[in-house]
């Protein structure tokens, strides 16, 4: 039996995007919101399948923010936690 996988990743690769440190990119891989904090996140570009990487923290440690489509996007802890990335395999 192989490594358990979700979309096709493993899941020992996921985790959720405050993890990520600052200057690596990732892939999401899906958001756990629902309602209008999720449309909001699929309007600013947070799909599954697109890149996302970690600039800058802020001094105090939230937010952060993020480079996604050529925009750059500050997210807090709370909604960040909430985006469930996979690093891409190099």
């Amino acid at each position: 039996m192989g490594t358990p996988r979700y979309n096709g990743v493993k899941t020992n690769n996921l985790m959720d995007l405050t993890r990520l440190p600052i200057g690596q990119t990732a892939v999401i891989q899906d958001l756990k919101c629902t309602g209008n904090i999720r449309r909001r996140l699929l309007d600013l570009g947070l799909v599954p399948g697109s890149l996302i990487k970690a600039l800058r923290r802020s001094p105090i440690g939230d937010p952060t923010a993020y480079e996604i489509r050529d925009t750059i996007i500050a997210l807090r802890r709370e909604i960040g936690s909430q985006v469930i990335i996979s690093k891409p395999d190099c």
